[in-house]
C-alpha cells in the first residue's frame, strides 16, 4: 500500500447480487382494466375508516389516484397534500446508503462507531452500516432511556425529546449481547444511528444529504423532511378519528421517520424502483431490491437492503409500512406486473386497523 492511500473498504452487502434478468412482466392494462382498477381503489378507500384516505396506483406508468375519507374535504385536495411516512422513510434512507456505496463515497460494510467517533477502535465484529439498515445490528427498537425522556410528551411528540446527540451517545455506550448479523430485530434506533453515521462520514446535514442524493435526482419536488403547514400538509388524528394531533417532530430519528411526501411524489419514487435502467441512481435502485437475509419459521420472510419482500404468483412484491401518532403509510411495488402502490391515511393505527391489510391485499392480488 502506498503512503497516504486509503485502506481497502469492506464488502458492502452480504449475499450474492440479485439477478433481475428472469423477471416476468405482464402487458400494460387496457381501458377495461383501468375501470376495474378505479373500482378496486374506490373500494379500498371506502374500507379504511379515517378522516383522509388516498390510494395511488401506477401500472406501467399509467397512474390512477382515488381519495376520500370520513371528514369533509380539506382545504388542500387530499391527493396533493403531504403525508407523514413514518417508518416508510427507511426506504429512502436505504436508497441513500446504497447510493453512497454505489458512488464510492463510503461502503455499507464500514463500522458505524468509527464514523461517529473516529478515534474509537473498531474492535471485533463491529456494527456496520449494513447491519443498521437491515435491522441486524443487535440494537433494541429504541434506546434504553428513551421512554423516560419521552413519557411527558408520549401522546404528542415523544421523539422530539430525544435529540441527535443522545441517539449517538446511546449507541456508543450500548453494550452488545449478540454478535451483529446473527439476529433480525426491527430497530428505529439502528436506522437513526445510520443517519448520523452518514452525516458524519460526509460532513453534511441529513436534510442536505438526502435531498442532494435521493430527492432531487429522482425529481421528488414536493417531498420534505420537516413539517410545512396547513396549506401543504395533511393533518393527522388520534385513534378516535376526530382529534387532530400536531405534526411529527422526529428529534434525532430523522433517518428512521422524517420524510413527508405527496401521493404523486411517492409514485415517482416507486416507479424508479420498478425499472431502474436509464434512471438516476440506477445502481442503488437495483441494490435495494437485493435479498440479504431470511428469517422466521422456514425462513419464509425475506428482506432486501431496504424493503420487506414477499412472493406472489408472478414474482416478488416489495413493501414497507409506516405509522406516526396520527397518520399511516404503505409503499409497495411489483416489478413483475409493472405496478406500484402508495397509500396514506390520517388516523393513528388501532388494533384490527384495516389500512395496512387493505393496501397489502390490493397490491398482492392485482
Amino acid at each position: 500500500m502506498t503512503a497516504g492511500a486509503r485502506p481497502a473498504r469492506p464488502a458492502p452487502w452480504p449475499g450474492e447480487p440479485l439477478d433481475l434478468t428472469g423477471a416476468r412482466s405482464r402487458e400494460a392494462p387496457d381501458n377495461h382494466d383501468e375501470e376495474q382498477v378505479r373500482r378496486r381503489l374506490d373500494a379500498a378507500v371506502t374500507a379504511v375508516d379515517a378522516p383522509d384516505v388516498v390510494f395511488a396506483l401506477s401500472r406501467h406508468g399509467r397512474r390512477t389516484v382515488r381519495a376520500g375519507g370520513t371528514a369533509p374535504s380539506p382545504p388542500v385536495p387530499r391527493e396533493r397534500a403531504r403525508y407523514e411516512m413514518g417508518s416508510a422513510s427507511k426506504t429512502f434512507t436505504g436508497l441513500l446508503l446504497a447510493r453512497l456505496t454505489d458512488t464510492g463515497v463510503l461502503s455499507a460494510g464500514e463500522p458505524a462507531a468509527a464514523l461517529l467517533d473516529p478515534g474509537r477502535p473498531a474492535g471485533e465484529h463491529p456494527v456496520t452500516l449494513a447491519h443498521l439498515i437491515t435491522h441486524t445490528s443487535g440494537l433494541p427498537a429504541l434506546p434504553a432511556d428513551f421512554f423516560v425522556r419521552a413519557l411527558p410528551a408520549w401522546h404528542t411528540n415523544p421523539y422530539a425529546r430525544y435529540p441527535a446527540e443522545r441517539v449517538v451517545d446511546a449507541f456508543l455506550r450500548h453494550r452488545r449481547h449478540r454478535r451483529p448479523g446473527t439476529r433480525w430485530h426491527y430497530s428505529n434506533f439502528g436506522v437513526a444511528v445510520l443517519g448520523h453515521a452518514l452525516t458524519a462520514a460526509t460532513a453534511t446535514s441529513w436534510d442536505d444529504l438526502l435531498t442532494a442524493h435521493v430527492l432531487e435526482p429522482l425529481g421528488l419536488s414536493d417531498a420534505r423532511l420537516g413539517p410545512g403547514g396547513p396549506d401543504t400538509d395533511a393533518t393527522g388524528h388520534r385513534k378516535d378519528g376526530s382529534t387532530p394531533v400536531p405534526p411529527l417532530a422526529v428529534g434525532g430519528f430523522q433517518a428512521a421517520g422524517a420524510v413527508r411526501a405527496t401521493p404523486h411524489d411517492l409514485l415517482t419514487f416507486l416507479e424508479a424502483h420498478l425499472e431502474p435502467s436509464g434512471r438516476p441512481l440506477a445502481g442503488a435502485l437495483r441494490a435495494v431490491r437485493r435479498p440479504v437475509l431470511r428469517r422466521g419459521v422456514g425462513h419464509r420472510h425475506v428482506h432486501t437492503v431496504a424493503w420487506f419482500q414477499h412472493p406472489t404468483e408472478c414474482g416478488p412484491m416489495y413493501f414497507h409500512g409506516g405509522a406516526t401518532l396520527g397518520q399511516q403509510a404503505f409503499l409497495g411495488f411489483r416489478p413483475d406486473i409493472g405496478t406500484a402502490l402508495a397509500a396514506v391515511c390520517t388516523r393513528r393505527f388501532r388494533a384490527r386497523d384495516a389500512f395496512i391489510p387493505t393496501a397489502y391485499a390490493l397490491l398482492a392480488e392485482l
